[in-house]
């Protein structure tokens, strides 16, 4: 089934302690776009300005990821300055410019208002709300946030999780938006505005899923090589999303083997700048590396 996600397209400058890039292709509705396509087909509504490097936008089309969504306005594309320490789970902000980003209005084509899965990026609630508003044959709907609209939207930022099934968060945001410091409680707080999932990312240590008061946990896919972590919360959502829409299921064994799914995906993201790994991925090393994750979790029942 066709998977909608409404995000952010941006130019990053990133710097971590293995290097730095400067405006390299980045965003939400990037990263995501690319990890789920693995799995099923994509409807990217974004907005970039005439400064975007347009072969990149080719790149998503020769990965049959539908572009017709990624709207071109004059003025300068969203940019991202971040750096990192050693402690790669944290990024440090240096910069943002919002650029045509600020007056981003999603403007659906008509083909995607009956898209069954549909993923909102960390826009303004507002935004959110609207995509809404307009699908009418969504059987799932997933969304994240950050802590900018936790902070100055959080009413609002509510009503969008009374709307959805699922709701992406990491660890500080959770415990931001509930106001609890224990994660499990945060979590059923999260769940108790309406969504019947709450995802957890933890970065370097995994995820945890929450559904109807069961929890589902798993580490970190053990990495030799990481670069930069940009980027791998919307890796790990476009692999979750891509899964669950190829299985045309959401029950609670499908939702955690998307866990898995999302995080292995995830986990390539990280072992180079930018989208640059992701591009050169293919399936069979995804599936190469879900069966290591496998042998890395499973063992016998103890008596």
């Amino acid at each position: 089934m066709p998977l909608l996600v409404v995000g952010s397209l941006a130019l990053d400058t990133v710097e971590t302690p293995f290097g730095k890039v400067e405006e390299a292709v980045g965003g939400s509705a990037v990263y995501f776009s690319i990890a789920a396509s693995f799995f099923t087909d994509v409807r990217v509504v974004g907005v970039v300005g005439r400064d975007f490097p347009f072969k990149y936008i080719d790149k998503l089309s020769d990965r049959g990821i539908d572009t017709k969504g990624i709207k071109i306005k004059d003025g300068k594309t969203f940019r991202w300055k971040g750096s990192y320490d050693y402690d790669l789970n944290q990024a440090k902000t240096i910069e943002t410019h919002l650029n045509v980003f600020s007056g981003f209005n999603p403007e659906m084509p008509e083909e995607y208002l009956d898209s069954e899965y549909v993923f909102l990026g960390n826009i303004h609630p507002e935004l959110q709300l609207q995509v809404l508003s307009q699908m009418k044959s969504a059987k799932f709907i997933a969304c994240d946030t950050m802590n900018y609209w936790i902070e100055k939207e959080k009413g609002k930022l509510i009503n969008v999780f009374k709307k959805v099934n699922m709701v992406v968060i990491n660890e500080s945001e959770v415990r931001q938006l509930s106001g609890e410091s224990n994660i499990i409680i945060a979590a059923k707080k999260i769940a108790s505005y309406g969504p019947s999932a709450v995802i957890i990312k933890r970065g370097e240590y995994g995820a945890m899923l929450f559904t109807n008061n069961r929890i589902f946990l798993i580490p970190g896919y053990p990495l030799e090589t990481v670069f930069d972590p940009t980027g791998a919360g919307d890796s790990f959502a476009g692999g979750f999303m891509g899964y669950l829409s190829n299985c045309m299921s959401f029950n609670e064994e499908v939702l955690r083997q998307a866990v898995v799914v999302g995080s292995v995906v995830a986990s390539f993201d990280v072992e180079d700048f930018s989208i640059n790994r992701l591009l050169e991925l293919d399936y069979s090393r995804i599936n190469e590396r879900l069966k290591q994750f496998k042998n890395l979790v499973e063992f016998k029942e103890i008596k």
